[in-house]
């Protein structure tokens, strides 16, 4: 059954159309869960009808009741005209203690100090927050004589659902699929799934953790137009999205009026993520603030006024990088763009998970899911409930870490893989496999964190922390690295290899330091196996098979995947790199076993045939059959075999206009492993 099926089976009226948020907000300052609230109730079908008929109803709510603060005289007109009047709108609270009632103020339509009744307050208490919430609001007014408050709020509904099965959920994720509940996931969020590889999704993914994790500790930073904010901003009416720059001590933990502490945003919010997290020019960071967050990402508590409080809102900090990657290790650290107050170890070794946004692609107008995905009102209570569960304890049953971690690299691997857990596996039922791939990037993005504390503060060298971990099942022990330093090893790597290879010239040179001349570079072939990383880059043929081949005079590469286009341009990059490398080009001979449907074979033969002859001019002779089974290899003469995982076919789909379709070391490769094997 397709996936867009499987979805509307089995969770019929709470999923919508998800560009359909986009044809209904226009130029509208409205969150996507709250128009998807209401494509919910009138879109939620596959029939094109209904859907459009929806569309229209919907519309019609917006046009006649969504307040736009350009036309917020004439909607008071419409109240005053009718007597009472409903209309969506931002909602805040505050305690007027001196009329002793509750005061609320309308974001859009410009009203203030109108009384609210408290039972509304009681139901709702993130109205206090200062914040606001979006609500569906019937307001009356009252005409005559005087009249000391002509404003009444008649009715108030925030836009969220009110409760939700959560069993009901979890039963859900029975029908799918490992890989369709991702991708499930990723429309929900309103990505297109066919655009990201399954590393890709597990990063946007990542981004709900805090939302399903309570005290989640999550921080992003990567380049403009990523989404890192979207899931903040638009997913759920339990988390509020706040400017890094304008958060003061007062409206994130305690404000402190009179005799009375008023709580704040963590006391009300499932999640407070910082947007724009970098440094601002002219901007100072009050030292209070970052005590007691330190405090409380350490604690779970914070104290202000007069005692101690506790929360359990997550801190996301989301904001831009200035440099590459590649430039930021060579030259300073990956937090070198968040404000430099909070540049300090103590406070960083809180972080939980440090998520690599640069490997996200800048999104674009087709990176939007055009399918069906969970109602963003729906995911949000989900994820909110969730919040109830905890696997963390269930990682031990299939490793053992390091005792040279910190308790708080343990406790972050740990919160990270019951967070992910709870996404993709809510029932609890995955396999050893799935148990371990979380638990990689669980602890590569502690890691990633503990690798910039070496480099921002000296004490933390002291005690390193060895990032590996035995699986019990396999006795096996794995190393553990962030992709962005296999790429880019840093510059202290790079002169310690260069040291070492002076050092290895120097003991084999049999000739005097006068008369000493560059000896070509010796490389020691061995058997071995290499493992790429997905979205690995800096990985081409040339450094993956160049050595092995340099003696060859002939290369018998099995691979049944050379048919598509781009598999076809692979193996003419391969034969190129073939030319450069080996020491006798003209005298190469290459051979082709291959696979293909019966159909297209002869349009294949005749590009196999026109490459042929062109391979002639060269010294080169081209064969090829089509025999190959499933097996993928290359096969040399110099008593070399080389087993391939995925055949020539190892890098990710690139643009035809861009420096990756050039050099191969600047695209990201699929996961894959090479073997090694001397007959």
């Amino acid at each position: 059954m397709e996936l867009q099926q499987k979805i509307l089976d089995a969770f019929i009226g709470k999923v919508v159309r998800k560009d359909l948020a986009f044809l209904v907000k226009g130029n509208l300052p409205v969150p996507t869960y709250v128009l998807e609230y209401l494509l919910g109730q009138y879109c939620a079908s596959d029939d094109m009808t209904i859907i459009e008929e929806g569309l229209e109803k919907v519309k019609d709510v917006i046009r006649n009741n969504y307040v736009h603060r350009a036309d917020a005289e004439e909607v008071k007109g419409k109240i005053r005209e009718a007597g009472k009047y409903r209309i969506i709108d931002k909602i805040s609270v505050v305690l007027n203690d001196k009329a002793d009632e509750y005061d609320a103020t309308f974001a859009n339509l410009g009203l203030t100090n109108i009384p609210i009744p408290g039972e509304y307050v009681k139901k709702n208490p993130k109205l206090l927050s200062g914040n606001g919430v979006w609500c569906i609001v019937t307001i009356g007014y009252i005409s005559g004589e005087d009249i000391k408050m002509r404003w009444d709020i008649q009715s108030l509904k925030p836009i969220q659902i009110s409760n939700i099965d959560i069993n009901e959920y979890i039963a859900q994720r029975e029908k799918f699929s490992t890989d369709e509940w991702i991708d499930f996931l990723i429309h929900t969020v309103g990505l297109k799934p066919e655009n990201l590889n399954r590393r890709e999704k597990f990063i946007v993914l990542a981004r709900l953790l805090p939302h399903v994790e309570n005290n989640f500790n999550f921080m992003e930073l990567g380049p403009k137009g990523t989404g890192k904010s979207h899931v903040f901003q638009e997913l759920s009416p339990y988390g509020v999205l706040v400017s890094g720059g304008d958060v003061t001590s007062a409206r994130l933990f305690v404000k402190i009026s009179g005799n009375r502490e008023i709580l704040g945003l963590v006391g009300y919010w499932d999640v407070v993520a910082w947007d724009e997290y970098e440094q601002q020019k002219g901007k100072t960071v009050d030292p209070v603030l970052i005590d007691t967050m330190q405090n409380y990402l350490a604690n779970k508590s914070f104290n202000r006024g007069k005692g101690s409080h506790e929360a359990s809102a997550s801190m996301s900090f989301v904001g831009n990088t200035k440099h590459t990657v590649s430039y930021m290790l060579k030259n300073s650290h990956l937090f070198e763009s968040i404000p430099t107050a909070f540049i300090k170890g103590a406070f960083l070794d809180r972080i939980h998970l440090y998520n690599p946004g640069w490997e996200i692609k800048m999104l674009k107008k087709d990176s939007f899911s055009g399918g069906y995905g969970l109602i963003t009102d729906y995911i949000a209570a989900v994820l909110h409930a969730l919040r109830n569960k905890d696997f963390s304890s269930e990682l031990k049953n299939y490793v053992k870490f390091s005792g040279t971690l910190s308790e708080r690299d343990h406790l972050a691997i740990r919160k990270t893989f019951s967070g992910m857990t709870k996404l993709l596996y809510p029932n609890g039922k995955y396999t050893d496999e799935e148990a371990l791939e979380i638990i990689e990037f669980a602890a590569e993005s502690r890691k990633r964190v503990k690798d910039q504390l070496y480099i921002i503060d000296e004490t933390f060298k002291a005690e390193p922390a060895k990032f590996e971990y035995l699986i019990l099942k396999t006795g096996e022990t794995k190393q553990v690295e962030t992709l962005e330093r296999i790429e880019n090893p840093t510059i202290q790597e790079e002169l310690q290899a260069e040291n070492m290879v002076v050092e290895k010239a120097a003991d084999l040179s049999t000739t005097t330091p006068h008369t000493a001349t560059p000896r070509p570079r010796i490389v020691q072939l061995t058997s071995k196996q290499v493992n790429i990383r997905l979205n690995q880059r800096g990985v081409s043929y040339k450094s993956l098979f160049g050595d092995y081949m340099r003696t060859a005079k002939k290369i018998t590469v099995v691979d049944p995947f050379i048919r598509l286009g781009h598999q076809i341009d692979n193996l003419i990059e391969f034969i190129q790199m073939a030319r450069e490398v080996c020491t006798a080009p003209e005298e190469l001979e290459i051979e082709l076993h291959t696979q293909n449907e019966e159909e297209k074979i002869p349009e294949v033969i005749d590009i196999f045939n026109d490459l042929q002859e062109e391979l002639s001019a060269y010294g080169i002779t081209f064969n090829f059959q089509f025999d190959a089974e499933h097996d993928r290899r290359i096969e040399l003469d110099n008593g070399w075999t080389i087993n391939l995982g995925r055949g020539l076919d190892i890098f990710e789909k690139c643009s035809r206009f861009s420096l990756s379709n050039i050099r191969q070391e600047n695209r990201r490769c699929k996961e894959f492993t090479v073997t090694y094997m001397s007959k």
